[in-house]
Order: structure tokens, then sequence, then C-alpha cells
């Protein structure tokens, strides 16, 4: 059977291509994908022709994006990283067959990979499947941010996820997945209080029905309410930090004012359009904040090896185990044939159709 793959061959074109498989590789193995999620912020894109990688060089030594050929040319056909797959096929141990786990190939019906180069989560019997599309890279950069602002407090005495939130004032602006699962690790994690800010009525509806206490950003000065309730004595109120999860420079303008004084803003967005509604001579300036990236390409520095992606996943499974039900009920909102792919992401690219997480199968 020849195997199905999502390409995006032009801004706005997407289309599923038919090849054939690739042969096993020695010690490698096969699988068929059972659920494949879409990442919308950046997949879309790609698709929307907005990805930096597009239109530049990016030299990973320098660490710079430079005139040049895109790193990332169109066609590009390794959209997504949110697999579940099952083994069909395999000539290594540590990959039986039939084995269910969490993967990154991208949109395709099938893929072949080498165990060593590239990572297979086995995911617990008693975990749904489904929810395995969180587990091998987007929980993980959830799990990351933790992480970050365990670092920002404690350096590399950071022990683990806790250390950034037990007890401390939460706010998280944005409601998509990233928002929402971050919340939820903050909330696992020991933070005395979760707040989550966003405009959207359906996802402030999504955020209360997991339980967290929401906020519309329009609603009067969001700042003022959050540091007239979070107090911790004369000239310092706010949030002790705020995780940004949405891409967007208002955002983070928000997310600062939201911080008491010398707080740190937790920043997993992506700014595919710039920040020019980011005030740095407003609170930035004047209360002496700061803004820590957390990317999943990096763990804090000092960390690592002790935290890797492997613990992060094993973290995410630790969070899905706990909020499983809720989660999916809550943030998967629509389960897609893998056929009707191509329609799906010109729809979502357009904003013709508005989903939270939409799942590919099949």
């Amino acid at each position: 059977m020849r195997d199905r793959v999502l390409v995006v061959s032009g801004p706005g074109q997407v289309e599923l291509v038919e090849q054939d498989p690739p042969p096993l590789p020695a010690g490698g193995f096969r699988v068929h994908t059972l659920y494949s999620g879409v990442s919308a912020g950046t997949e879309l894109s790609y698709v929307k022709g907005t990805n930096p990688y597009l239109t530049a060089t990016w030299n990973a030594d320098l660490g710079l994006f430079q005139p040049g050929a895109p790193s990332t040319p169109y066609p590009v056909r390794n959209l997504g990283y949110m697999q579940v797959a099952r083994v069909v096929e395999s000539d290594t141990a540590a990959v039986p067959v039939g084995a269910v786990g969490a993967m990154t190939y991208g949109h395709r019906t099938g893929a072949v990979a080498d165990p060593v180069a590239q990572r297979f989560v086995p995911l617990p019997d008693d975990l749904d499947p489904l929810l395995g599309v969180y587990v091998a890279h987007l929980g993980p950069i959830c799990a990351n941010g933790l992480l970050h602002a365990a670092a920002d407090l404690y350096g590399t005495g950071a022990r683990d996820l806790g250390d950034g939130v037990r007890g401390r004032r939460v706010a998280v602006v944005g409601a998509g997945v990233v928002g929402l699962l971050t919340a939820l690790f903050a909330r696992r994690h020991g933070a005395a209080s979760v707040l989550v800010l966003d405009p959207t009525p359906q996802r402030r509806a999504v955020a209360g029905a997991l339980g967290l206490d929401t906020l519309d950003p329009g609603d009067g000065d969001p700042a003022v309410l959050v540091k007239t309730r979070w107090a911790h004595g004369a000239g310092d109120r706010g949030a002790d930090v705020v995780f940004q999860c949405r891409g967007q420079g208002w955002a983070l303008h928000l997310a600062l004012r939201l911080l008491r004084p010398q707080g740190t803003v937790i920043d997993l967005a992506f700014y595919q359009s710039g920040a020019d509604a980011v005030r740095l001579g407003e609170e930035f300036h004047h209360n002496g904040l700061s803004v820590r990236c957390a990317q999943i390409g990096r763990v804090p520095r000092g960390l690592a090896p002790n935290w890797d992606r492997e613990r992060l996943s094993a973290a995410t499974v630790e969070l899905l185990r706990a909020d499983g039900a809720a989660i999916k009920a809550g943030l998967v909102s629509a389960v897609v044939p893998f056929a009707q792919a191509p329609g799906l992401f010109t729809e979502l690219a357009a904003r013709r159709r508005q989903e939270l997480q939409v799942v590919l199968t099949g």
C-alpha cells in the first residue's frame, strides 16, 4: 500500500501526495499512523507563507537568520510533529511489532525510522492513544516552559517542574492548546493560583471546563484587576510568573503588564508578524522585568542531561493520566479523516474554520 503524505506546495496550496513506502533499513522499523495532531500556529505558517524558514537561511552555528536561499523551500513535505503510530514491521528488538508510540515524522499515513535517530515514545496501555499526539513534542514544549520558570528562580539548582510555580500566582496569556496544557501543568505542580487570559469566549469556556480561572482581557484593564487581586506588599503587586502563549505583540505587552516588579515572562509564543505592540519603555523598563524564551530545542542551560525530551515526555504522560478525559473532551475539537486534510488546512489558514485541536485519522 502506498503512503499518503501531506505536502504544502506553495502559499495556500496543500495536497495529498502518494508515494511508494521506502524499504525497511537495517535495524529500523515501519509504522502505520493512527493519529496525527495539527499544530495550527507552526504548521499554518507554512500554508500562509509567514514562516521565516521560507524566506531566509537559518545559520544553525551562528543562531541567525540570514539573507539567502530558504532553509525550508516549497514544497514542504515534513509538516507536523504530533503523531501516534503502531509498529507494523521491525528489525530491532528496541521497537517491537504491535507497539504503539508517539513520534514526530509529519502528516503521513506511514513512515520508516531508525530508533537511534528518531524518537519512539511507547504509550502506556492505560492512556487513550489519541492523547498520545501530545506526548512526543507539544506536551514537552509546555513542560519545558515550567522548567524555564524553575531555572529562572533556581538556576542549575532547579530540580523539578514545580520549582518555578509551586505556591506562586501564575497567569497564562492565551488559551490555545499550548496555553491550556501549560496552565494544567502549573496547577498540577502546585501553583497557588492559575489565571488564563484570552479574548475568545469559546476558549475561555474550555479553560473554565478544565477548572481553570479565566479573564477576558477586553473586559476593562486586566492588569489592574490582576494587580488588585494579587498583592504581595506595598508597591509589589501582580503575577509571580506569566506564561505567554499567544504569538501576537499585544499578548506579550499584556503579559509584561501583569507581572509583579522584577518578574519574568516565560515566552512560548511564535511571533510570525513581529511584535510592534510591545512597549519596552513602559512596564518592562519601570518594573525591571524579564522575558525568557522557552523553546523545545533547548532545556535551560545547565539542566541537561538530567532534563531531556524523554523526561519531559514522561511528565506529559503523567499529566495526561491525571487529566486526560477532560483534556480530550475540551481540547480536541475535531477528528478529521486524513483524506480531508488539504481542505482542512486551507480553511484554517483562511480563517474560514476555527478549531482548537484537530486530529487527523484513518
